[in-house]
């Protein structure tokens, strides 16, 4: 998940407010917290404000510089398949209320590797 906004609350990123951090650990987002000025100077470790900045746990960190992680084809296909093998049970339902969705579904999710950018192209989203 994606986060460029901690909080609804109002304090997030104004002075004297909150602020979205980030705990850095060997070059990699290990931590999200929303912390005050003084929470932040007590923290242990490399500690980078990315309020309002879109990031998450599992992000690479170098030089000031945020970027997701490279998902490989490999890891990609097993979520695939795993998404293919817990929808299965759809399958022979036809009068299901979201039997065409389901099946609609699992299409794009065959289709997914054929994508030009994959693995790193856009998941299909479960119905």
């Amino acid at each position: 998940m994606i986060i460029n906004d901690a909080t609804k609350d109002e304090s997030i990123g104004k002075p004297g407010g909150y602020n979205l951090v980030a705990i850095i650990e060997e070059g990699k987002i290990n931590e999200l917290i929303v912390a005050s000025k003084i929470q932040e100077e007590s923290l242990q470790g490399e500690i980078v404000n990315v309020t309002g900045k879109e990031v998450a746990i599992g992000y690479s960190y170098s030089n000031g510089v945020f970027s997701a992680p490279v998902k490989t084809a490999e890891e990609e296909r097993s979520w695939r398949d795993s998404e293919l093998q817990s929808s299965d049970f759809i399958v022979p339902l036809t009068d299901h209320p979201q039997h065409t969705a389901y099946m609609t579904y699992r299409q794009e999710l065959r289709d997914y590797p054929a994508q030009s950018d994959f693995p790193n192209g856009t998941r299909p989203v479960k119905p």
